[in-house]
């Protein structure tokens, strides 16, 4: 908390963010972190199902899995709820087609939508890294498709990254 006092005193009227996967964070700490002045905060919950979000995570522990997924929505959904106007939100995507289908996009826009339909939410083009270099990166005409499916589900703020750059609202509408 100190850390975000700090800054605030440092940064008065800026925004002072926080991207997290949302796993352990409660909504005490949520609260101190408002209250220590962090006005703009991120949360990934990277899948809508939990087989899924094993792959992503590389957990290998239903329960475990299971537990921090359900809480990074739960959080998501609290912060919008509890925050809404004070604090900026969005949520995040670890989109790539090796562990995510097209229809569990589908099921993630029809949650966020459920959420707050206007909240931003980014999509990463989640490429080889580290362990994973066997992934291929997501196309950028993969991405706009994408972009398109969460719109779809009544999202208005999608903006997706792409080795090209990012694209937003106001960028690229595709046709696919």
């Amino acid at each position: 908390m100190k850390f975000f006092q700090e800054l605030r005193r440092l940064n008065p009227g800026k925004r002072l963010h926080l991207d997290s996967n949302g796993t352990i964070l409660t909504r005490d700490y949520v609260d101190e972190l408002v209250e220590s002045g962090c006005n703009n905060i991120g949360v990934e919950p990277k899948a809508f199902r939990v087989e899924t979000y094993m792959k992503i995570t590389r957990l290998e522990d239903y329960g475990i899995a299971k537990t921090y997924l359900e809480n990074s929505w739960n959080i998501l959904k609290y912060i919008v709820d509890e925050y809404n106007g004070e604090v900026y939100v969005g949520a995040g995507i670890a989109y790539n087609k090796e562990w995510m289908t097209l229809k569990e996009l589908e099921e993630i826009g029809d949650k966020i939508a459920s959420i707050d339909s206007s909240l931003q939410v980014t999509v990463l083009d989640y490429f080889p890294s580290f362990r994973r270099r066997w992934l291929k990166r997501p196309a950028t005409v993969e991405m706009l498709k994408v972009k398109k499916i969460l719109e779809e589900r009544g999202l208005k703020t999608v903006i997706v990254q792409t080795s090209m750059g990012h694209f937003g609202p106001a960028d690229h509408k595709s046709t696919y």
